[in-house]
């Protein structure tokens, strides 16, 4: 099939029927559902845009047909920027505020499929399984969500990463035709609107035999037998777009995963029992590189957002040509000045890697990674300094209809915006700086790619400081 419709992805969505639950009761139908449907027409949007832009969203397969940028395998450095163009198309979509979108794990899956040989030294099966899984998902163009982190009861030090081993997701039985696995996992966004789970290794597992039944890596449709979701409240309670413009289509539900004795077909596990493998994952096959590539693209998109926002905030109330709107603005430009370079460094320094994939540098996406969780929160107090007073002056869409109309559009007009256009851009910097769905963006970004400080602390484990460190020395050593 490849590159898909919003309808076709709608119709297997609500054929999957997964096991959903929130607020006590199952969900019946995702599609249709209050918390999910328009977060689901979000999405199939995106599959749309894919169909409408073919020449700038999809790629010829080897079969003649046409896949999603999002699933190319890169050889060239072109091949690159044209599927960062791709998911720039997606992410300004909804300037950022989907973080899940489908191309996040589809380059992910693409680096593995590619890097197969690193699978298949544990098991040769376990190389085909992943070469496989990639060409049937690329086929179908799955939306596929994730789950890394195990819960965790006590911080005291276990053998399965640190949390609590009767509750970490763990092999039970191993059969003949696969395996039975059981455990929870923390987090997985856009769950509910999924049809695939894919399941890797989430912490560093000691090289002890007790920690083999954590060591796992493997896909299963989302509506597995024994597998169930748990959501949080949802942040779409169904106003308008115009009252809530962002959570009233990009309310991405994050979940609790539940696995009761899920059966994984053997074709569909691409590492077991393997502590080291697992352990060093995202890292040979470079997946972690391509997933920070589409994760910078979003902050691009989520930065130029932001900043176009506060601009039209400060137009709108004739408030340019005060300093300390334009000092605000300026280190909003700063954000997204650096996030763009940081894109351009590491598309510009790609590399084919030894899996021969063109692989972007690193080293400019684990700086963006690791500075936007700091300066996301910023960019949104700033939206909220900028906006003052003005974020509570903000009737509803039906206020407008209702007998205070006259008074409404009189009063609540702006210097360079009428009252409905003003009362709808304070509504969007609302939902961005104090709305539940705001706060919601500014937790997943601080803790986006886990916790800040151990990244920092991997940002250094990841750099070569060896040769600057000897050119400081050699100049301490000069006597000129």
């Amino acid at each position: 099939m490849g590159a898909r419709s919003g309808s076709n992805y709608l119709s297997a969505l609500k054929k999957l029927g997964a096991e959903v639950w929130l607020s006590g009761e199952r969900v019946k139908d995702v599609t249709t559902h209050p918390a999910f449907v328009h977060c689901a027409r979000s999405i199939a949007s995106l599959y749309d845009m894919q169909l409408e832009h073919p020449e700038q969203m999809t790629f010829r397969t080897d079969d003649g047909g046409r896949a999603g940028l999002s699933w190319i395998q890169p050889k060239t450095q072109q091949d690159l920027v044209k599927r960062s163009r791709m998911m720039k198309r997606w992410a300004d979509f909804s300037g950022g505020m989907l973080g899940r979108t489908p191309d996040y794990l589809n380059s992910s899956v693409a680096a593995m499929a590619a890097a197969h040989d690193f699978f298949a030294e544990s098991d040769p099966r376990f190389g085909a399984h992943i070469q496989q899984y990639y060409r049937e998902a690329r086929h179908h163009d799955w939306c596929s969500t994730h789950t890394l982190v195990n819960p965790r009861a006590s911080r005291a030090q276990g053998w399965a990463g640190g949390t609590d081993a009767d509750l970490a997701l763990k092999l039970v039985e191993r059969q003949n035709d696969g395996m039975v696995v059981s455990g929870c996992r923390m987090l997985a966004t856009l769950a509910p609107l999924s049809e695939e789970l894919l399941v890797f290794p989430s912490t560093v597992l000691k090289a002890s035999p007790e920690a083999q039944p954590f060591a796992l890596a493997f896909a299963i449709p989302c509506n597995a037998p024994g597998l169930k979701f748990i959501c949080r409240d949802p942040y779409d309670t169904g106003r308008s777009r115009i009252d809530h413009p962002l959570s009233s289509r990009f309310d991405e539900m994050d979940c609790v995963v539940i696995f009761e004795k899920v059966k994984v077909p053997w074709e569909r596990v691409f590492l077991c029992g393997d502590m080291e493998r697992c352990n060093a994952l995202f890292g040979a096959t470079n997946a972690v590189v391509h997933l920070m590539h589409q994760v910078v693209v979003k902050n691009v998109a989520k930065s130029e957002f932001l900043l176009g926002l506060a601009g039209r905030i400060a137009e709108a109330s004739d408030a340019m040509s005060l300093q300390h709107v334009g000092e605000r603005l300026a280190e909003m430009i700063m954000t997204t000045e650096v996030m763009r370079s940081c894109l351009r460094a590491a598309e510009a320094d790609a590399a084919v890697d030894r899996w021969g994939v063109c692989t972007p540098a690193r080293a400019p996406l684990d700086t963006a990674r690791n500075l936007f969780p700091r300066l996301y929160p910023r960019l949104v107090e700033i939206i909220a300094l900028n906006s003052s007073s003005s974020l509570m002056a903000t009737p509803t869409e039906g206020d407008f209809e209702g007998p205070e109309r006259a008074d409404i559009e009189k009063y609540f007009a702006a210097a360079d915006a009428p009252s409905r256009e003003r009362v709808a851009l304070y509504r969007l910097a609302w939902e961005v700086a104090c709305s539940s769905f705001g706060g919601r963006q500014v937790l997943y970004e601080r803790f986006f790619f886990g916790d800040p400080v151990r990244m920092a602390l991997g940002l250094v484990d990841n750099t070569d400081l060896k040769p600057l460190i000897e050119r400081v020395k050699a100049f301490l050593a000069r006597t000129d």
